[in-house]
């Protein structure tokens, strides 16, 4: 007959709780040793530190001595002021109203006026012809004595030579590269003399040259029309073209 065992005095029974708790032990402890953190110890000198008393400096108190106060204004001097009564009468002026009434009558006076008492200022304004057209064209010293159409073609000539002896090409515009034709248009008036120059170009130095040499032209007899003087409009193209080296 095989003894029975004794269920109080077996060992093996609780294995499993002590397993756990042994377990359990050793994650604690594996747990604390990982985070287990050393310092370096400095080496942490104590010494003692003597404060020294501060000394404060007696600020001496500087009297600041008060201006004077200034002074009163001078006083005012009072004249004696005596009212005298005016004895003089004086008229007073009746202004009477210059409007007129009802009651005073206009009379109106009629004026004959003349036909002697009207002053008639003559006026004779001078016309303007064109050189196409004219009678007689102006004449430009030395064409004088010839034929119409030879007259016209020695004041051609003359302007011609006039513009190519005087024309000087402006410096500004050779240096900027300008060129091209400028027309100019002036009125030879009744006495003779070149005015109302005017001109148009591709720039304004351009025009001014061309104005300028036109300025310069002498003074010719003046063209006629139906036997008076006239003022005669002409017009002329100046060609500024330089020659690139």
């Amino acid at each position: 007959m095989l003894p029975k065992k004794n269920p109080k005095i077996e060992i093996g029974r609780n294995s499993s709780l002590y397993f756990a708790i042994g377990l359990n032990l050793m994650l604690l402890l594996s747990w604390r040793v990982l985070e287990y953190k050393t310092y370096d110890k400095d080496d942490v000198v104590i010494d003692t530190v003597t404060m020294n008393a501060e000394v404060e400096d007696d600020i001496p108190i500087v009297k600041m001595n008060a201006l004077p106060p200034p002074p009163p204004p001078p006083a005012v001097i009072q004249e004696d002021i005596k009212i005298v009564e005016d004895e003089i009468e004086v008229e007073e002026t009746v202004f009477e109203s210059t409007e007129a009434g009802q009651d005073i009558a206009i009379v109106e006076q009629p004026q004959e006026v003349g036909v002697a008492d009207v002053e008639v200022e003559e006026f004779e304004e001078e016309a303007e012809v064109a050189f196409a057209i004219i009678e007689n064209i102006p004449v430009f010293p030395g064409c004088e004595g010839l034929s119409k159409e030879a007259a016209k073609a020695c004041f051609q000539e003359k302007i011609q030579a006039h513009i190519i002896k005087n024309l000087q090409y402006p410096e500004t515009a050779l240096e900027l590269g300008i060129q091209g034709r400028v027309s100019v248009l002036f009125i030879i008036d009744s006495q003779g003399v070149t005015t109302n120059v005017r001109s148009r170009g591709p720039d304004k130095i351009l025009e001014k040259e061309a104005e300028r040499i036109i300025k310069l032209l002498p003074k010719m007899k003046p063209g006629t029309q139906r036997g008076k003087p006239v003022k005669v409009a002409y017009a002329v193209p100046i060609f500024f073209k330089f020659q690139e080296r």
